[in-house]
């Protein structure tokens, strides 16, 4: 079901209800005190967070439902573990649970295979992650649950980086009112330097220098790839006349470029 529609896994978002920091102060010291229907209104009443954060992560293929539900697992153990003593909103501690949950859901379905030794590694790194989470509110660095974990950093982010999710070159990164950049349009292209650029010049303006059966083998031969004997019975001249004018066409261009 699209992001867009009203239903999702049966909730109507529309009317989700908001809770304010106050109400949310109130809520969470029923629930610690015992109340059990105040962590159900704790949880209907962040189901927008829910919604806000899975927004982000639509356009991998995934259910929306199921990501929905999942985050909602996330959202469920950060009101188990939200410390009211420190100065920190909710949001702020629920968003990276919520999404932590959902990058596991999505690491644990994916495709592309990786070793058990690294997915141990990266797995204990998760779990130290969650714990320093909970117990700094904030999100460690990478020294951080090196040390915990007594690995070498580098280790660490290579078996992190392992159970990555691939990602679409066509997943936008930033949009600011106008087109959006995708990750495409960050990765640079060497088959697209100035040089090459000039140097496809320099051949176009070669080849002019030739005439037309020239230009016919030459564009059969290196712009559509096909084979000598595949030239020759395109044009209805022998194997050996195609090589013998195809020699000569290059030499010819070459005192041009």
């Amino acid at each position: 079901m699209m992001i867009n529609k009203v239903e999702i896994c049966g909730v109507n978002t529309s009317k989700l209800p908001v809770l304010s920091s106050s109400e949310m102060r109130k809520i969470f010291e029923q629930m610690q005190a015992g109340d059990k229907s105040a962590r159900t209104k704790l949880i209907n009443g962040n189901l927008r967070l829910v919604l806000s954060v899975i927004q982000r992560f639509t356009n991998r293929g995934e259910y929306v439902d199921d990501l929905f539900q999942v985050g909602c697992i996330g959202l469920m153990k950060a009101i188990d573990n939200f410390d009211l003593s420190q100065n920190v909103k909710f949001s702020t501690y629920a968003v990276p649970m919520i999404i932590g949950e959902i990058r596991r859901y999505l690491r644990d379905n994916n495709p592309i295979r990786v070793s058990r030794s690294l997915r141990d590694v990266a797995y204990k790194a998760l779990q130290v992650r969650d714990a320093l989470v909970n117990k700094y509110s904030r999100e460690p660095s990478i020294n951080e649950i090196a040390s915990e974990l007594k690995m070498p950093r580098e280790e660490v982010v290579f078996a992190l980086d392992a159970i990555q999710e691939p990602i679409s070159l066509f997943e936008p990164i930033y949009h600011d009112g106008g087109d959006p950049i995708y990750v495409m349009d960050q990765i640079g292209d060497e088959k697209n330097l100035d040089g090459n650029w000039l140097e496809g010049i320099s051949v176009r303006e070669a080849m002019r220098k030739l005439n037309e059966r020239e230009k016919l083998i030459l564009t059969l031969r290196f712009f559509e790839g096909k084979t000598q004997m595949e030239v020759a019975e395109e044009i209805g001249i022998s194997q050996a006349q195609v090589s013998r004018l195809e020699k000569a066409a290059l030499k010819h261009m070459r005192k041009y470029m």
